[in-house]
Parts: structure tokens; sequence; C-alpha cells
């Protein structure tokens, strides 16, 4: 394949992953110009090692590893402390109602996930929104599977609580 087909290729990707991943590193980072950055820096990367992609993952799954590590080395660069993580939900909707309402319970958590501390909210991320279990969890922050587990647990714990206060 030429550079210019390659080119298109990536371009394409772009314009079809970029709102996805730009989501997945502000639900991390908790700041759209942080996530911004992100975003800009993980495409700069996967260009300059494009020639390098195997295709072992889709084009997406790729970058949206590439989008979790530098929101992840964002927060590390800032010396935080990750802390907490999610619930899970059901999504079991019968009805356009049914359906309607768990749209506004997931928006409901995603906005209080925003107000937990970092730490927990990129847990909680990873695992809630992200679909990463505990053990790819602890490989990408750096840590071992209990403290997600531990993480996770507390995060929910503050989840509900501020949910509840909400209500």
């Amino acid at each position: 394949m030429n550079a210019e087909a390659l080119e298109r290729q990536f371009q394409e990707a772009y314009d079809l992953y970029a709102r996805r991943l730009f989501n997945t590193a502000y639900r991390i980072v908790g700041r759209s110009e942080d996530a911004e950055d992100v975003l800009q820096e993980s495409f700069l990367e996967a260009f300059r090692h494009l020639p390098q992609f195997e295709g072992r993952a889709s084009i997406g799954s790729w970058l949206h590893r590439i989008v979790v590590n530098r929101a992840v080395n964002l927060l590390r660069s800032r010396k935080l402390i990750l802390m907490d993580t999610p619930v899970d939900i059901a999504d079991d909707a019968d009805t356009e109602a049914d359906a309607m309402d768990l749209e506004l319970q997931v928006e409901q958590i995603r906005r209080a996930a925003m107000s937990l501390p970092v730490g927990y909210r990129t847990v909680l991320t990873l695992h809630l929104f992200e679909g990463y279990d505990h053990e790819e969890i602890a490989s990408i922050l750096g840590i071992a599977p209990v403290s997600v587990r531990s993480q996770y647990h507390r995060a929910r714990n503050n989840l509900l609580r501020i949910i509840r206060q909400q209500i």
C-alpha cells in the first residue's frame, strides 16, 4: 500500500473514531482542553507508528489503547493518586420508554462520575465505560489488581452516594 492510500485510510479512521476517542480521553482526564491534547497527541503518535501497525487488532482498538495510555500518562505526569471506580448497569430495556430511561440513567452516572476524584474516575471509566477488566486496568495503571478491585468498590460506593443525593 502506498503512502497516499495509507494517509487516506488514516484520515478515514480519524473521522470515524475521533469523537469516541475524545469522549474516552475526557472521561479519564476530566477537562476538554486536556482531552483535546490527548486526542491530538494520540493521533500523531499513531500516525508516526502507522508503518509498524501489524493489524493484530482493529485500528479502532489500537487507537483506543493509545488514547487510554496517553490519558493515564497525563494523569501520572501530574502525580495524581488513583482511587475509585464504577457501577455496572443492566442494559435490558424492553420498550422505548425503558431505553430512554436507561439512557438518562447512564448520563446521570456519567455526570456523577465526573465529580469523583480523578483516580476513582479513571478506574471507573476504564471499567464501566471502556470495558476493561480489573487485570487490564491494573496493567494500564501499573498497580496491583487487588488495588483496582478496592478502588472500584470505593468508587462504586461513592458514585451511588452521589446519585442518591441527586435524587
